[in-house]
């Protein structure tokens, strides 16, 4: 068993924290009221469902510009520089270590909030997925005047599967987001600190990998 300690760090900034939540809800309200809009069932009308619908992901889509254009004037966008280190650790650890309370491979730092599975994740999702959601759902709208933009030859059936592929993979990535805010030290521990910005982290890295290279180094040195 590892010895560690735990300790307060100031992990999320203030605009972090509203542009999560923010998206958050607007992912939410985007995937009720497309999926209304599909007839899969009927809350608000399927007037209001479009409305509401469009509102929402044009707004959404004006904001994600402003999130890259912070990502890459604070420098965070180092954050979701994918990474190979430590990457089997962290399968295992998911599929095996989680359940036996081993602690975490990577314990997180102000310089790297995210362990190598999440970089993958979240660059995935904010490079490619919702970008690809973003642009269809944008076609989708401006139907009407595909042919003053040159799109007369696009087919309509190819965006709408575009789109929802997309909004269930969005769908199914909430639903493994939401899960994975419950593997903390505590179960509200994630959620507590997207709302406060302070979290409670591994000090330093365990005791046992931290052993195991200074006696490399002392191999290395004789």
């Amino acid at each position: 068993m590892s010895v560690k300690k735990m300790v307060n760090i100031y992990l999320y900034t203030r605009y972090e924290r509203f542009w999560h939540w923010l998206q958050g809800v607007a992912i939410i309200l985007l995937l009720i009221t497309g999926f209304e809009v599909h007839d899969t069932f009927t809350l608000l009308g399927f007037r209001t469902a479009v409305d509401v619908h469009n509102f929402v992901g044009l707004s959404w889509l004006i904001l994600f510009a402003f999130f890259v254009f912070w990502i890459f004037t604070t420098g965070e966008w180092r954050q979701y520089v994918p990474t190979t280190k430590k990457m089997f650790a962290m399968v295992r650890y998911y599929s095996y270590g989680i359940f036996r309370g081993e602690p975490h491979p990577v314990p997180k730092r102000k310089e790297a909030k995210h362990n190598p599975l999440q970089r993958l994740a979240y660059l995935s999702l904010a490079a490619l997925l919702l970008p690809i959601q973003m642009a269809s759902g944008f076609l989708y709208w401006g139907y009407n005047s595909w042919p003053q933009w040159g799109l007369g030859w696009l087919p309509l059936k190819v965006v709408a599967l575009v789109h929802i592929a997309g909004a269930f993979a969005i769908l199914s990535f909430l639903v493994v987001h939401i899960y994975m805010t419950t593997t903390g030290h505590s179960l509200l521990a994630h959620i507590k600190a997207m709302i406060t910005g302070w979290e409670e982290v591994e000090e330093g890295e365990p005791v046992e990998d931290w052993e195991r290279k200074e006696r490399k180094k002392a191999v290395s040195a004789a």
